[in-house]
């Protein structure tokens, strides 16, 4: 076997190593830690924080990468955490700080572009065409909450999404959705790269707390174990609630977002949802369901901007 590298960061056969991939011409550095088994085996990536304030996944990608012990690793592992730096320390909920847009649009990125477009366009390039298979940690942002839930693109040739599937349903949370709806997200360019990818949600609200941080951990040892990358089998997990709709509702007022409706609350559509009213109470926007489902995300932030989401429902 070979080492491995990643910018500057390189790992002989049976070692672990950290440091920086630099995004350039722009002065962000992602922290990385490749964990370099002493047999061959798959190529797996593992991201937290494309959004910087979903904490859990990105404590959960920090813990995976120090408990790995690459002597018991088949193939390598390569874990970034956080990807967003400038977000994580700016507080900044969604968007990159330096251009105001949402990282988890901009796949597969651009070489000369903003930002964001060129911290994709690096994750894309250095790191993710090398693997085998990808997992992005992700949850409720600074002023959001959910119930956990998994995505992966169900618009890749059909081994990639079977592949996919698989990896969601040994990650452990019940809700699934195939979907490709998300544009220029992590888990729509990895499928058209042909490479395998589920982005799990857990957690919610900028919180830090440690059952969704475990959510994440049980679900990346069970990826490892399923690929054979660690040794046994998955650790048993219910059945998946397999949803293919992603509908969602946008603010068309920069205003006032009162939600009528919780996260995993069964709703009918047409069924009010929430209102966006003026200062003075007035009701500018009434919204209703826009399909059948369950409430997998919703702002619970009072301050809502002309084109930001409310929520969305899965069926």
């Amino acid at each position: 076997m070979e080492a491995f590298q990643v910018g500057g960061v390189r790992a002989e056969p049976g070692t672990r190593a950290s440091g920086f991939l630099e995004v350039p011409d722009t002065g962000v550095r992602m922290p990385l830690s490749v964990v370099h088994g002493a047999a061959e085996g798959p190529r797996v990536l593992f991201t937290g924080g494309v959004h910087g304030g979903e904490y859990p996944g990105i404590e959960a990608a920090m813990r995976l990468a120090r408990e790995l012990d690459p002597h018991a690793l088949r193939g390598t592992v390569v874990v970034v955490h956080p990807v967003n730096v400038p977000a994580f320390h700016g507080r900044v909920q969604y968007l990159v700080p330096q251009d105001g847009k949402n990282l988890n649009r901009q796949f597969p990125g651009r070489a000369v572009g903003t930002v964001s477009e060129r911290m994709a366009w690096t994750l894309m390039q250095e790191i993710a065409v090398r693997m085998d298979a990808w997992v992005d940690l992700h949850g409720g942002d600074i002023h959001e909450a959910l119930v956990p839930f998994t995505i992966y693109s169900d618009a890749a040739e059909a081994d990639v999404v079977a592949a996919s599937r698989a990896m969601a349903e040994v990650y452990g949370i019940e809700y699934v959705l195939a979907s490709a709806w998300v544009k220029g997200g992590t888990y729509s360019a990895a499928g058209k790269a042909a490479i395998p990818c589920i982005l799990a949600e857990a957690g919610q609200l900028g919180r830090l707390d440690e059952a969704s941080v475990e959510i994440h951990l049980r679900g990346c040892r069970n990826v490892l174990r399923h690929l054979g990358c660690l040794p046994g089998g998955p650790e048993s997990v219910p059945p998946i609630r397999l949803l293919r709709t992603f509908a969602w509702l946008f603010s068309g007022r920069t205003a006032c977002w009162y939600p009528a409706v919780e996260i995993g609350e069964q709703v009918e559509e047409g069924q009010v949802v929430g209102v966006v009213r003026d200062w003075f109470g007035e009701t500018l926007e009434e919204h209703r369901a826009p399909a059948s489902g369950v409430i997998l995300f919703l702002v619970a932030s009072p301050a809502i901007s002309e084109g930001d989401p409310l929520l969305a429902v899965g069926a």
